[in-house]
């Protein structure tokens, strides 16, 4: 998987693409829920992962309360009798990352997507190819975050600024990022 900062990976054979929401302030949450409501990011989010594997923390995955149809889910927890029907658990970042290759190639999947929550975005911001980040027009407090994208590492390649839709609460901008190699 890509490196950044000497971490000594080598390049992804699936691009890796971490997927979020993030307000001016960094925060993507608080106590376990969105603190937005944005139909039309949501929209994105399934365009964007839909038919591929996805990883998220257990978190996370029970703030869904269910697996996404149309995608393999991959739940990072250390609680080995999480088993909940339609996804698979793995122990580990790197054991999620290894299924989610594996997922990926035997799909035909274009990318591995990374949903959250913060820890998650943390530990695999290093080996991350892309980040798809829809930046919410406002800051609130919240007890999750988005690690910070380093300008020396990510470069912009796009950004959509968006009118609020129908029941979105706030303004918004579709944005990706990719690795300067």
């Amino acid at each position: 998987m890509a490196g950044d900062q000497g971490d000594g990976g080598g390049v992804s054979e699936v691009p890796v693409a971490l997927i979020a929401a993030v307000a001016r302030n960094g925060v993507i949450g608080g106590g376990n829920r969105l603190l937005w409501r944005l139909p039309s990011d949501l929209k994105r989010f399934r365009a964007l992962t839909m038919g591929k594997p996805v990883i998220m923390g257990r978190k996370t995955y029970e703030s869904l309360g269910r697996p996404l149809p149309g995608r393999e889910i991959i739940v990072v927890t250390r609680d080995a009798a999480f088993r909940p029907e339609g996804v698979d658990a793995a122990a580990s970042i790197q054991a999620a990352l290894a299924l989610g290759q594996e997922k990926a190639r035997a799909s035909g999947a274009a990318e591995v997507t990374v949903a959250g929550g913060g820890e998650i975005y943390a530990q695999t911001m290093a080996v991350a190819d892309r980040l798809y980040i829809t930046e919410v027009e406002i800051a609130l407090d919240g007890d999750a975050r988005f690690p910070p994208i380093n300008p020396a590492i990510w470069r912009q390649v796009s950004r959509e600024a968006r009118m609020p839709e129908a029941k979105d609460e706030v303004g918004f901008a579709f944005t990706k990022f990719v690795r300067i190699s």
